[in-house]
């Protein structure tokens, strides 16, 4: 069970309230990420918008991100991040069986590319200010400087969405309907 209440939309400001439907609306499944982070209404608002954002702005393919988003959370154990990316890599023609084996990169289905960016996913989670600049000579070789920085930062946000989802014990949309959720109804 959650640790703390989820917030409805209704618990916040008409301007609040916006924003964190609008999120839940355009974003995915996150209602109860919204209604967790909806505690701290400028954490709300700025994270929904840059994710939002990022998301309209499509910097990155949608399968490197996903990969960067689901190897980061399988290497902090977040259920809850894995849960909801996990099966958006079969959308992008991962199967079940490559998903299941990350961060481990040996799976036929995944490319050079794909192996490249699981490398340096796990590098950043796990030795950030430790990689090679081999890896970033790689890394440019088929991402530009903006879209390393975008990885990056998804990388390094997955990680405080991983820590702040586990401390505070979230509940997936799919295995429950907290209150949040349920006012959605």
């Amino acid at each position: 069970m959650t640790r703390v209440p989820l917030l409805a939309s209704s618990a916040l400001s008409p301007e609040y309230a916006r924003i964190y439907e609008e999120f839940v609306a355009n974003y995915g499944p996150f209602r109860n990420q919204a209604a967790l982070l909806a505690h701290v209404p400028p954490a709300l608002e700025h994270l929904s918008k840059l994710l939002l954002e990022l998301k309209a702005r499509q910097g990155i393919k949608a399968r490197y991100l996903e990969l960067a988003i689901v190897v980061t959370s399988k290497l902090n154990a977040c259920q809850y991040c894995v849960a909801h990316h996990a099966p958006k890599l079969a959308v992008e023609g991962l199967s079940q069986a490559a998903v299941d084996q990350l961060p481990q990169a040996a799976h036929p289905e995944l490319d050079a590319i794909d192996r490249l960016v699981i490398a340096y996913t796990v590098a950043v989670t796990e030795a950030p200010g430790r990689i090679p600049e081999a890896m970033f000579e790689r890394l440019r070789e088929h991402f530009s400087a903006a879209q390393i920085v975008e990885l990056t930062l998804r990388i390094a946000l997955t990680g405080a969405y991983n820590r702040l989802s586990e401390a505070l014990a979230l509940e997936s949309e799919f295995e429950t309907l907290e209150p949040a959720a349920a006012a959605a109804k």
